[in-house]
């Protein structure tokens, strides 16, 4: 083994537990928003990794480049998919969506006047089995 290799191999596993370290004192209220700002670096790590590709004079670079590569688009792809679930989270219901599923009388917005009309708990009961309503 060469010391180049082995400089390399240090400096990767270093990186690789220092990474973990920091990841893991995320909370997990906050990983999802950190994870959709870390696409432009996934994005430079697929760079990277085409550059290593082109750089590659043998069977072992070109591999290397392929899983790199590989590794990095998923990164890409899986961020961009969990940055738009979360912008999701945040979209406003449209009116329909939000009344649909809902008993009589009662609103998307405000589940309350249904229960003021007496369709729900003891007014409601009364008023089912007397035939009237209030």
């Amino acid at each position: 083994m060469s010391t180049a290799l082995l400089t390399d191999l240090t400096i990767f596993i270093l990186a690789l537990l220092v990474g973990i370290e920091v990841i893991g004192k995320v909370p997990a209220t906050l990983h999802t928003p950190l994870m959709s700002a870390t696409n432009a670096i996934h994005g430079i790590v697929l760079v990277g990794a085409l550059l290593i590709g082109l750089t590659a004079h043998n069977a072992v670079g070109y591999v290397i480049a392929f899983i790199a590569a590989f590794f990095a688009g998923a990164n890409v792809v899986g961020g961009y998919a969990v940055t738009g679930r979360m912008l999701k989270m945040f979209r406003r219901k449209s009116p329909q969506a939000q009344g649909q599923g809902q008993g009589p009388g009662q609103t998307g917005a405000h589940p309350e006047p249904a229960a003021v009309n007496g369709h729900k708990g003891l007014k409601g009961l009364v008023s089912r089995m007397t035939g009237t309503e209030s």
